[in-house]
């Protein structure tokens, strides 16, 4: 199964629509949370569009699952179809254990600790707009970083999830930025 793994659109339809390419073929996508308002601390950025990009996740092809992001608020989630207010997510795909929350409430030890506890093969979170994958024990750790408002090297990115690795990629060329191997047993 391929997953496309994303977070912090925040109301970017045009670096959406980047994501949705490098997510042909996907059977679903996991959304770590910030779907469509910029937010207080960041730039109102020039394709800053809610409504549409509201438009485009309610008329995706594929399904999404939503963690709920520090920026997203019941007035997003009138403005969508799915349900994007849960801060955890928890789903087994092909075998794997995934949790999904964009990773904002808890510092990311605890995030790791929570995980771990349930179980879990890998870890999906947003918030930080950096993105990264690492280890910790048994257990992998996705940033897929963010398509619209990129910081730390300032390269827009999306991850996907196949054939037992995370692969992450950048969003102006679709070139691959770093991978890894879900860790075994």
């Amino acid at each position: 199964m391929k997953v496309g793994l994303v977070s912090d659109t925040h109301g970017d339809p045009a670096a959406w629509r980047r994501a949705m390419k490098l997510f042909r073929g996907c059977e679903l996508i996991l959304h770590a949370g910030d779907h469509l308002y910029h937010g207080a601390f960041n730039p109102v950025l020039p394709e800053y569009d809610p409504r549409e990009m509201a438009r485009e996740l309610n008329e995706c092809p594929i399904p999404i699952l939503h963690a709920r992001g520090n920026c997203d608020s019941e007035v997003d989630q009138a403005a969508l179809r799915d349900p994007i207010l849960s801060p955890y997510v928890v789903c087994r795909l092909e075998g794997v254990k995934i949790m999904l929350t964009h990773g904002d409430a808890v510092d990311e030890l605890e995030l790791v600790e929570r995980a771990r506890g349930y179980g879990m093969d890998l870890l999906v979170r947003g918030h930080t707009h950096i993105h990264g994958i690492w280890e910790h024990g048994s257990l992998l750790v996705c940033n897929p970083g963010s398509p619209s408002l990129p910081k730390g090297d300032g390269i827009p990115s999306v991850a996907v999830l196949e054939d037992g690795a995370v692969r992450l990629f950048d969003l102006r060329d679709g070139s691959l930025i770093s991978e890894r191997k879900l860790p075994t047993g």
